[in-house]
């Protein structure tokens, strides 16, 4: 990215950010005010009641952030691009101050988010464009509640709120995938916290429901992912990973209309496959996915007790980045022992590529045997 586009980049992020920080209302004054709507009203009094509970009982920060409300326009606060090479299911990264490298660029204006992609997709790059609903700043300003969230389940406001204060409980500049996949653990642990307080037992009914679900949906996705990190590996020519690779999309599409019938119908992910699926996609599922397992062990090994996860968390925090990787695949190999992954998952034929692709990531799991070094398989017909 040259000068010009950087300087761009940074005045976008910095104004639109100052603009929200200047619409914002007090929660407590919205509250009290007379004029304000009663579905408003009773939503702010959740937000409160949530953000006390984040503080009183997970242990999160008590400072001001979602203590203030802004209205917003559109479906999105901001819009996330990221992005990879044509035969990588990595993401690309960008650096910043402070935050160090993240696998994503956040945009104010989804115009912005737009041409972005257009430019990285004429050098070659996959590229998703994604609503993001909220951000944090990582307690550098109070960051409020945007409306858009308002009309969700309260159960789902919650673990929102829960998600981005843990961004400014723990952040380790330059690892997206650790950084949110705590995020999410905390999100998990404390949704689960909050439902039991409230003693509401059919609202925790319909979230275990919709956990069980939402990890089905993102371990198909994974798999997936898994199958073209293989594909990628292997010493064939680009054209053919590029015909493994819109066969596979093909198949993901086909898995997922199975996906709903075995779940009556729900239709609550249709919109993934709204626009032309691509390794960009995968990617920034991944980033917050990848990790999960591995940190559900640790907070499992640490007696769930959330003191502890967060001490052994901050821990892995403060190891150097292979120190910390290596520590992490450790605790993701002993989850996968517990939990094994479905075997239709680790050898995966594919037709059109006549040798099953075994991803290292899932061989190493599954004590599935790879050939030696130097004797990968070929997928050229014999």
């Amino acid at each position: 990215m040259n000068a010009c586009a950087t300087l761009n980049y940074y005045s976008q992020a910095v104004s639109g950010h100052l603009a929200l920080m200047a619409k914002r209302q007090s929660v407590v004054g919205l509250i009290q005010e007379r004029d304000t709507p009663e579905r408003l009203r009773s939503k702010l009094i959740l937000v409160s009641e949530i953000r006390d509970f984040a503080s009183q009982v997970l242990e999160l920060p008590d400072n001001g952030s979602y203590r203030s409300y802004v209205e917003v326009e559109g479906e999105a606060l901001v819009w996330s691009v990221v992005a990879t090479g044509p035969l990588s299911v990595y993401p690309e990264e960008w650096c910043y101050p402070v935050i160090g490298c993240a696998s994503y660029r956040g945009f104010f204006d989804r115009q912005d988010a737009l041409d972005q992609r257009q430019s990285l997709e004429r050098k070659g790059l996959d590229v998703a464009v994604d609503p993001v609903p909220a951000y944090s700043s990582l307690g550098w300003f109070d960051d409020p509640i945007p409306g858009t969230l308002l009309g969700w389940a309260d159960w789902r406001i919650a673990g929102l709120i829960f998600h981005e204060l843990a961004h400014q409980k723990l952040y380790v500049p330059g690892d997206s995938a650790f950084n949110e996949a705590f995020a999410n653990q905390v999100q998990q642990i404390g949704v689960q916290h909050w439902l039991e307080a409230k003693g509401d037992p059919s609202s925790m009914g319909i979230w275990r429901v919709s956990r069980v679900r939402e990890r089905a949906f993102v371990g198909m996705l994974m798999a997936t992912r898994g199958r073209l990190e293989g594909v990628y590996a292997q010493p064939i020519t680009d054209a053919a990973k590029l015909e493994c690779k819109s066969h596979l999309f093909s198949m993901l599409r086909k898995d997922y209309e199975i996906f709903k019938q075995d779940w009556d119908g729900y239709s609550g992910f249709d919109y993934w496959f709204k626009t032309p699926l691509n390794n960009a996609r995968l990617a920034s599922v991944a980033t917050y996915e990848h990790w999960m397992p591995a940190l559900e062990r640790l907070y499992t090994q640490s007696g769930e007790n959330l003191g502890r996860f967060y001490r052994a968390v901050t821990d892995l925090g403060r190891l150097p980045p292979q120190a910390r990787k290596q520590h992490l695949m450790q605790l993701l190999r002993e989850a996968e022992e517990e939990n094994p992954p479905v075997p239709e998952a680790a050898i995966i034929p594919i037709p059109g590529c006549e040798r099953p692709l075994i991803p290292p990531r899932i061989a190493q799991a599954t004590g599935a045997k790879q050939l030696p070094e130097g004797r990968q398989p070929s997928f050229r017909s014999n």
